[in-house]
């Protein structure tokens, strides 16, 4: 049986409405009856008599559930004269009810204009929304009822901004608290991430645990933003930086509509799409086009929607070594002070170095790893490359190669970022990571390379991973877990950086920084294995992990990651030697920090240097002949500046520190460059000479040295054929190649006022303490 209608007036206006109606309960996830609100009832008078609707909104909307926090849709419920002031969002419909609005009010009008002008108090300057953008509600009552300002003081300080977020800017002082955004979040798309902190002038809304919206569990949805009816949440500027401009093949822009119906795009919204339509093109390649150039810089990445590509590196896998010449013997030039080498490039095979790179993969910016002696995979329909270059803005890592006929959507760094959290995007990219990325990266892994020995293991290896690991996307300085922390997961770096630190007299050291291919938080879980026992306390975090940039990390948990220590005993006796001598290594670091006085030397970095050029500037008699013995033994380009920071009568000349904390190994788009075990700088002989490392280095103490390949090309102008010449990244290798073991700067210099010494060793000579061995040359 039907219930019985509910008659009441409006304005003098008749109208009947049932006593429920049906709405969403976010709590039990389902339809439930709710009382009929007088708005509800405003709402079918103005569908009868085809009027405005008398009563103004502004923290409810016909879609969410009412929570009565602006009190703007307050009407006169009762008799003339005796009613009571009620919000009709939320007050329920009875038999008989008078209902007058600011229509015929002048009370509740009266009411309605000082909450206005009391939210518009402090409100910040707006000339109206921007393209893309809601139009600002607030402004729209005021305009309503003639508000044109505020009787009451603005704020004397801001409550500020907030924009972590790629897409979202938070401009907290715009904010009304109406609690929209909390209820579009969690009950409309049940991400539930955005809520209330602080209390009163300070309350504001927050993501999580009060982060900055970027830092947060935000999935960058939009729905927030399209709820917020003034403009505290609003799209960023879209990131268009027009690279397709003069685009060979050229791009062709993909509009809202069509994206909003691809397969990659679904659950992003509209409204986002819309505002950042040209952020998105589609290209068309044909067979043998270049896609994109290994050592560019770039700001797109690549979905590939049809065909297949090559994905491979065009540098020669070769080093830079510093011959002493064909017939073996060094030339000792002017007065024996010059000891001449040759530069080339040479390969591993004819140059074996001491402690060389096991690893039979080199990482790249892609869902695979390329294998070192043949340096060539390709990609297919639905994976995506070139993040890493377009969260980052590091080089790009591989030369890619169209096969065939290629359609590719490339698109900006905010819609990249949306499609890393909007949690249907999402869960297509991770499906697609375990289904064809998994194998390829962990074969990239150092750790795992004798597991590569037994192909019937590591596939097993594989077999049992894949359905496990969790992908995680980190922001910028994003804490994946702090020091003495209970240690629970174990991680793989995809791609991006983890910078590993401690906390030491002095502030924090930085132990290293991990990229692609490597792993980090083994330590706390290898606790209980006696041999590790004696040496760190079981379950604790050593150090702190944090992402350096835009990282993607791999994560195993502590159980899973203790049957592959079962199961796997290669695994288990690698982790175990390394995680003996880091913890053996750290600890004496730790301990040289508590004797030595830092000072000066902790600020400038110089206690974290192994190897450092001091001149004893008692002694030299500024005559550059380390500098020209350098330039003279590298073809002429030098590694070295007789230039520095002085402490007392030592100038530290500018050459490789060997650094503790070495800034260089940081965007290295294929992780070319490391530290040895005995922590000196080594570059891998796959770098592909985009100058990153040089870059990096706070010092300048890494040059781009130009060679000739042996290959030749047509000139773009002229035609002409010429040598192709590729660079490679050089810094001090302390002349390994001459028999003596003497670096040539120390050995040219004619004043005994040249030596090679660790930072340690530096601040005994500054304190007056004699260190052996450290003055001979």
């Amino acid at each position: 049986m039907t219930a019985e209608l509910v008659s009441l007036t409006i304005d003098g206006h008749a109208v009947q409405v049932p006593p429920t109606t049906t709405a969403y309960d976010p709590q039990y996830k389902k339809n439930v009856e709710v009382p009929t609100t007088i708005y509800d009832a405003a709402l079918e008078l103005t569908r009868q008599k085809g009027i405005t609707n008398p009563i103004p909104i502004l923290c409810h909307r016909e879609h969410v559930n009412p929570v009565a926090v602006c009190r703007v849709c307050v009407v006169e419920a009762g008799p003339p004269g005796v009613g009571r002031l009620t919000p009709a969002c939320q007050r329920a419909v009875e038999p008989n009810m008078q209902v007058r609005t600011a229509e015929t009010s002048p009370r509740v009008r009266d009411s309605i204009k000082v909450l206005t002008e009391l939210l518009l108090a402090d409100q910040p300057k707006s000339d109206g929304p921007r393209s893309g953008e809601n139009p600002n509600e607030l402004l729209q009552i005021a305009k309503r009822y003639g508000v044109t300002g505020s009787r009451f003081p603005a704020p004397a300080r801001s409550r500020g901004r907030d924009e972590s977020s790629l897409v979202i800017a938070v401009d907290h002082d715009a904010c009304i608290m109406c609690d929209r955004c909390v209820r579009g979040c969690n009950d409309i798309r049940d991400n539930q991430v955005i809520g209330r902190a602080g209390k009163g002038y300070s309350a504001h809304i927050a993501f999580d645990l009060d982060q900055p919206m970027g830092d947060s569990s935000c999935v960058a949805c939009g729905e927030c933003m399209i709820s917020c009816p003034t403009g505290a949440l609003t799209f960023r500027s879209p990131v268009q930086a027009a690279p397709w401009k003069d685009a060979n093949p050229p791009a062709e822009t993909v509009t809202a509509e069509v994206l909003a119906k691809h397969p990659l795009f679904d659950g992003v919204a509209t409204s986002f799409l819309q505002w950042n339509q040209g952020a998105v093109v589609r290209r068309r390649f044909r067979k043998d086009d270049i896609i994109c150039k290994e050592g560019d810089f770039g700001s797109s990445a690549f979905y590939i929607e049809t065909g297949t590509v090559d994905i491979f590196l065009k540098s020669p896998v070769k080093h830079v070594k510093s011959d002493k010449g064909s017939s073996g013997a060094v030339n000792h030039g002017l007065f024996g002070l010059i000891r001449k080498f040759t530069s080339k490039l040479e390969s591993r095979g004819n140059d074996k170095r001491d402690e060389e790179s096991t690893t039979r993969y080199i990482p790249i910016d892609a869902p695979v790893s390329l294998a070192y002696d043949n340096p060539i995979a390709q990609l297919h329909a639905g994976d995506i490359f070139g993040e890493m270059t377009c969260m980052s803005s590091y080089p790009r890592s591989a030369t890619v190669r169209a096969t065939g006929d290629v359609t590719v959507l490339e698109f900006q760094r905010n819609v990249l970022y949306i499609l890393q959290r909007n949690k249907k995007s999402r869960a297509l990219l991770d499906e697609s990571y375990r289904a064809r990325a998994v194998d390829t990266h962990l074969r990239g892994v150092r750790l795992f390379a004798e597991l590569l020995k037994d192909e019937a293991m590591f596939k097993r290896f594989v077999d049992f991973l894949r359905p496990r690991v969790e992908l995680q996307r980190l922001v910028p300085g994003h804490v994946v877990f702090r020091q003495d922390e209970p240690a629970d997961h174990f991680y793989l770096v995809r791609l991006g950086f983890v910078k590993v630190a401690q906390r030491r007299p002095g502030g924090e050291h930085v132990i290293t920084y991990i990229g692609p291919g490597g792993y980090f938080g083994e330590i706390g879980l290898l606790g209980n294995i006696p041999e590790i026992e004696a040496l760190a306390l079981p379950g604790i975090r050593t150090a702190t992990c944090s992402a350096l940039d835009h990282a993607d990390v791999v994560r195993i948990s502590g159980d899973d990651f203790a049957h592959v220590l079962q199961e796997f005993p290669p695994v288990r006796d690698h982790l175990v030697k390394v995680a003996i001598e880091r913890i053996q290594e750290n600890e004496a670091i730790r301990q040289r920090a508590q004797k030595e006085q830092l000072g000066e030397f902790l600020k400038q970095g110089l206690v974290s240097a192994q190897s450092l050029l001091v001149l004893d500037l008692e002694r030299c008699t500024r005559c550059d002949e380390c500098t020209k013995a350098c330039a003279d033994a590298h073809d002429g380009v030098t590694r070295l500046i007789r230039e520095g920071l002085r402490f007392d009568k030592y100038l530290v000349a500018s050459s490789c520190r060997s650094c503790l904390d070495p800034y260089c190994m940081v965007g290295c788009p294929v992780g070319s460059i490391r530290r040895r075990n005995s922590r000196e700088i080594i570059i891998e002989d796959w770098c592909i000479g985009c100058g990153k490392c040089a870059e990096n280095c706070p010092y300048g103490n890494i040059n781009m040295h130009p060679f000739e390949t042996g290959e030749k090309a047509a000139h773009p102008i002229t035609g002409r054929m010429t040598p192709v010449v590729q660079q490679k990244a050089t810094t001090c290798d302390l002349c390994q190649g001459l028999p003596d073991g003497q670096p040539s700067c120390v050995y040219a210099c004619p004043h005994d006022a040249a030596f090679r010494m660790t930072g340690e060793e530096l601040i005994k000579q500054v304190e007056g303490v004699k260190v052996g061995g450290s003055s001979s040359r």
